[in-house]
């Protein structure tokens, strides 16, 4: 019987991990698979890795690394042909497998990721910002360059083969990881016939700003890493904008000059809508195109403070959540 390992990093996810599990196993079952189930605890001061024992998981306690270093820990006692990565807050359908892997036979593509969505009751902005690379037609698969770890399956040669996660990013891990496929030769395909659950959907505002200038802090170390593309300096060019239109239009208000502040401060705005848009234009749904556009003036804000941390050598770390 064929044998897949899914690997889950976890920190803090008592209220979540318990259905990760059985809905992981559940797919596999499902398809036929022998599970290894394999949970990478980053130090968790809550019930999660207990749960996850009694979930039937083993359980690894790997305290202060960063995310790829638990996803490597986690492959290393792994033991399974295929090898899957899913983060401790999230619902896997239950045919997952069995579509992916025909796909696979099929020579369809290499390396796979299913779409997410929000539960019913996640707030507005959580559902919105998970809506953005939500393909509004059903049925559809998409070629890409990287995709991200909330979900990704894969046989355990490719993981090898690319000598896995980046061990030093603090985020960006798995962009760093998928790009690195994609250089050796994987077809990365993303998949949003089956849709996975993302439970650990932002609770409020602060929680929301605080992901995102966590996930923005990781472009300085990417540019690093793959060099100087238009690609990956694009968004940090973006966001460096904002901040300088910003200082601009203050500038403008303290001489006496609202007029030309207030263009300053709608300039700023103008990135937001065409992300906003680009986003949303097979949507037809003028509501999500507004909350987007504020959501992407707020986020190119915080990309610009964090990329100006990580050129000030900032080193703040929080643990390594799944």
């Amino acid at each position: 019987m064929t044998r897949i390992s899914i690997v889950i990093p976890m920190y803090n996810e008592a209220r979540h991990i318990a259905r990760t599990l059985l809905a992981a196993q559940r797919a596999a079952n499902v398809a036929g698979l022998e599970c290894e189930l394999i949970v990478v605890d980053n130090g968790s001061q809550d019930q999660g890795p207990e749960i996850a024992r009694q979930s039937g998981a083993q359980v690894l306690v790997v305290p202060g690394v960063l995310i790829g270093a638990l996803r490597n820990r986690g492959t290393e006692a792994a033991t399974g042909e295929w090898l899957a990565f899913i983060d401790a807050d999230i619902e896997m359908p239950e045919d997952w497998l069995t579509h992916l892997l025909k796909l696979e036979e099929a020579g369809v593509a290499d390396v796979f990721g299913l779409d997410l969505h929000t539960p019913a009751q996640a707030p507005w902005y959580a559902t919105a910002w998970q809506r953005r690379t939500l393909r509004p037609s059903r049925h559809t698969v998409q070629a890409v360059d990287w995709l991200p770890s909330a979900n990704l399956l894969m046989r355990r040669s490719w993981f090898d083969k690319v000598g896995g996660f980046n061990e030093t990013l603090r985020t960006g891990e798995d962009k760093d990881f998928t790009l690195r496929l994609t250089a050796n030769g994987a077809r990365l395909m993303s998949i949003n016939e089956n849709i996975a659950l993302h439970w650990g959907y932002e609770m409020n505002w602060r929680e929301w700003m605080g992901k995102e200038m966590w996930r923005q802090g990781s472009h300085l170390q990417l540019l690093r890493t793959h060099g100087m593309s238009l690609r990956l300096l694009r968004f940090p060019l973006l966001s460096l904008g904002a901040w300088l239109l910003d200082f601009l239009a203050i500038s403008a208000l303290l001489d006496g000059f609202p007029h030309h502040a207030l263009f300053m401060v709608l300039l700023t705005t103008v990135p937001a809508l065409v992300l906003s848009v680009r986003q949303t234009a097979k949507h037809r749904n003028p509501c999500l195109t507004v909350q987007l556009w504020g959501l992407h003036w707020v986020r190119l804000h915080l990309a610009g403070a964090a990329f100006l941390l990580s050129l000030c050598h900032w080193n703040a770390r929080r643990p390594a959540r799944g």
